[in-house]
């Protein structure tokens, strides 16, 4: 089947969140939301490597809502449920929907990061993968070095299929990284 004519929502909550598809208009959240987390993003996500501008945080908020339209990659950002501030970004990403499969990716503003949204928004977006999409394997890679981003699905009990040494570059460029491959397959 085309993608395109799988229906499915474009949000879901869990206890404490909203979890959607980005909408024009929510560049300015998630780039406050970077600009206060910098530090923390750098040595980890190739975006936070070059200084954004709000504009350019819009365009690609615009785009990822296109993508997310056209079935090509499903980004979903985190708001809390009560008060509706915006607080992470993660998604379905690298899809393959003859398995289907997906790699979910995610960083956080780091205001609120230590409250166990992350973990809580990942075992959302597991559960609507699963129930909704059909999902048959969703996978998490993350550095081997980023201890916080690891223990993620090790909490969700996904499941360490390897690590792949010397796999893809650091997200500074200086150096070579390993990368984990988590995974929870039905």
């Amino acid at each position: 089947m085309n993608p395109l004519l799988i229906e499915f929502p474009s949000e879901f909550y869990t206890d404490r969140l909203l979890i959607r598809m980005p909408k024009p208009g929510d560049g300015k959240a998630v780039y406050d939301a970077i600009q206060a987390s910098i530090d923390e993003l750098k040595p980890w996500m190739p975006f936070a490597q070059k200084e954004q501008s709000e504009q350019e945080t819009e365009i690609n908020i615009r785009n990822a809502y296109v993508r997310f339209i056209n079935r090509e990659d499903l980004r979903l950002l985190i708001f809390l449920k009560d008060t509706g501030e915006f607080i992470a970004s993660s998604g379905l990403h690298r899809i393959n929907w003859d398995v289907p499969k997906f790699e979910i990716g995610y960083w956080i503003d780091t205001r609120y990061s230590g409250k166990g949204y992350i973990t809580e928004a990942v075992q959302g977006i597991s559960n609507f993968a699963f129930n909704e999409l059909k999902a048959r394997r969703i996978e998490i890679r993350c550095d081997s070095k980023n201890e916080k981003s690891r223990r993620i699905p090790e909490r969700l009990g996904f499941t360490l299929e390897g690590i792949f040494k010397n796999d893809a570059i650091s997200a500074d460029g200086i150096g070579l990284r390993d990368t984990c491959i988590y995974a929870r397959i039905k």
